[in-house]
């Protein structure tokens, strides 16, 4: 099986936090960047291998901003292109504000059956300070509208960490999270990348930056409170409700293969990941010129070793250490048994049933030095 994401990179404002690709030229644009996207597919999808296509994500940016003939014309151009014939997840990322009848109409019809919605927090002081464009009331609504038309499938995403949040308010969000009951909900602690609006009001004094420690307690809070209410902790920043695991994200964390599409996407086949220029034009221009927009990446035994166990430890199926030997061989699974041995030892690591290593419920505190500890180092 394999998986297809979109980047749709446009935004109405950039939020102060982020640095992933985006653009506000979606009038200038937005239709020659989705003929690039369809004759993208076209171009690349031998690089599927005939292996039936799963699960359909559009990502951004914000593809909810696409008007509704713009994100008809992208998805009936995509079935053109590409065989979806065999979709079980088609998730389209939204911001809530965007969410409105007319809008939940058109994705019933498209066959979308999963909305992924940046909701951040429900407090509106911080909603604004970040550049968010929408209330915690319209995320309240949001939710209503999309099951009104049949999309029970809910996604949220929460931020923790963010300037002016305490572990009190943080609480409150993840309750008022859980009383919308979404079907699933991913929770990230707050980064500050270099060169975001965030990252300069940081340095020039305009905010705080929330304590380390307070992070942790947020993030423990947030695991006990989702899963008192249910939800199962299936990956470091990812809880669902029974049944409701994202299976498109799980393709990136179990070494499915995926095709990405889209200025900025990244590609990976098992061997060769790809990258897309992260410049609008540059890829229209390739596209167009039937060149394809990438760079390439082969993979080494010991980056592929890496990525398996940092993966691997941030799920909770964890490592197996059986298939790591029968892929990398010998050496590596000795390095990864003989730095296993004193997490173990101090709890931060088990074994579980079926014989994988597991972070712990304390060292998923520690997973980065844990994961770090694993990977290969010579």
């Amino acid at each position: 099986m394999a998986g297809v994401y979109v980047h749709i990179p446009f935004c109405a404002r950039r939020c102060s936090y982020c640095d992933f690709f985006s653009t506000l030229q979606l009038a200038e644009a937005g239709g020659d960047y989705v003929e690039a996207v369809i004759a993208e597919a076209a171009m690349r999808r031998g690089e599927l291998r005939g292996e039936p296509v799963t699960t359909l994500y559009l990502g951004g940016g914000t593809p909810s901003l696409l008007p509704s003939p713009l994100l008809s014309r992208l998805v009936v151009g995509l079935k053109e292109a590409i065989d979806l014939s065999g979709l079980v997840e088609f998730t389209v990322e939204a911001n809530p504000d965007d969410v409105t009848a007319h809008w939940c109409a058109a994705l019933s019809q498209l066959g979308v059956n999963r909305v992924s919605m940046g909701v951040q927090s429900f407090e509106d002081d911080i909603l604004r300070l970040i550049g968010r464009r929408h209330t915690a009331r319209q995320a309240v609504e949001a939710v209503g509208h999309l099951r009104g038309f049949g999309i029970t499938n809910v996604s949220i995403d929460l931020i923790f960490g963010l300037p002016g949040q305490t572990v009190t308010s943080w609480t409150e969000s993840v309750r008022q999270a859980i009383d919308l009951a979404p079907s699933h909900i991913s929770a990230y602690g707050l980064t500050y990348e270099e060169g975001t609006r965030l990252w300069h009001q940081r340095e020039r004094g305009e905010v705080t930056e929330v304590s380390e420690q307070q992070c942790l307690e947020m993030y423990r809070i947030l695991i006990e409170e989702l899963q008192s209410a249910g939800y199962e902790h299936y990956e470091i920043s990812n809880f669902a409700l029974p049944g409701y695991r994202s299976h498109h994200n799980s393709s990136y964390w179990n070494d499915t293969p995926y095709l990405g599409l889209g200025a900025a996407a990244h590609s990976y086949d098992g061997t060769v990941r790809r990258a897309n220029v992260c410049d609008l034009r540059q890829y229209i221009d390739s596209i167009r010129g039937g060149v394809p927009a990438y760079v390439e990446e082969q993979m080494t035994w010991q980056e592929r070793y890496d990525e398996r166990v940092m993966l691997g430890l941030r799920t909770s199926e964890g490592v197996d250490a059986g298939r790591l030997r029968q892929d990398f061989g010998d050496e590596a699974w000795q390095h990864f048994t003989r730095e296993a041995r004193r997490h173990l030892q101090a709890g931060n690591l088990r074994v579980a049933g079926d014989g994988n290593y597991v972070l712990s419920r304390d060292g998923i505190m520690l997973s980065d030095s844990i994961i770090r500890d694993l990977m290969w180092d010579e």
